[in-house]
């Protein structure tokens, strides 16, 4: 059977073992399963959209109090800017693959026609809305215990992933907090052909240098901030 067709793809039972909580649980996880489309379709009372906007919320203030303990010197805008980059929707979708959420979705006909069942917004919406139903059937500690462990696992250095957002803001911003003092990049060699250069770049910070290489200046820039950015920041959670 297809994802999100008419009924369940898979055995329910198998996503919460995989929940791993052992407690009874309620009818809420089918709720959290089921698309609006499917809802107005069959003519339920009910669908996750609701439990998507509890799962939100609870998914914030786990990550928010993991972050605050993960990085005791980080400021307030740079947590902020973490846990946006963990609860993007291409995030929060990439988790929900990992969890093959998608096998158990309930959708209307249209939407499944229209691949709604793969899509990083649906997917997204679903890993809120489980999150929804885990907290009131098994509570505060269990769900964050679950969340901690797949961030952990997903993402075992949040703040490295807003290198990948914008690496030259990030290094810069990060270099002005700690030191007071901006990259400087140098070029190091161009070569290829005039249609398809090819650029190697240098970073230098302090007494820190790390290279990029790219088929454009621009890009070879930011990969040498984004390598130096990992760096300095795997530097900073080893102290």
């Amino acid at each position: 059977m297809k994802p999100g067709s008419g009924t369940l793809a898979r055995d329910i039972e198998q996503l919460k073992k995989r929940l791993g909580f052992s407690g009874p649980w309620s009818a809420r996880l089918i709720e959290a399963m089921t698309h609006r489309s499917y809802a107005v379709e069959n003519n339920l009372p009910y669908d996750n959209q609701r439990l998507e906007f509890l799962g939100d919320a609870v998914l914030e203030i786990i990550l928010t109090e993991y972050l605050f303990l993960l990085y005791p010197s980080a400021p307030e805008g740079e947590m902020t800017k973490i846990r946006s980059a963990l609860v993007r929707e291409s995030a929060l979708a990439g988790l929900a693959r990992k969890l093959e959420l998608g096998t158990y979705l309930l959708t209307g006909r249209g939407e499944r026609e229209a691949g709604g069942a793969a899509r990083e917004s649906t997917l997204a919406d679903l890993f809120e809305a489980m999150l929804g139903a885990f907290y009131l059937d098994a509570g505060f500690d269990e769900v964050k215990r679950f969340v901690l462990e797949l961030v952990r696992e997903e993402f075992p250095d949040p703040r490295g992933m807003l290198a990948s957002l914008n690496p030259k803001g990030m290094l810069q911003e990060y270099s002005q907090r700690r030191w007071g003092q901006t990259p400087e990049y140098t070029v190091l060699r161009m070569t290829g052909p005039e249609h398809l250069p090819q650029y190697d770049v240098e970073v230098h910070l302090r007494n820190y240098v790390a290279t990029g290489h790219a088929t454009s200046r621009k890009h070879a820039e930011s990969e040498a901030a984004r390598n130096l950015y990992n760096y300095l920041a795997r530097e900073e959670m080893e102290k």
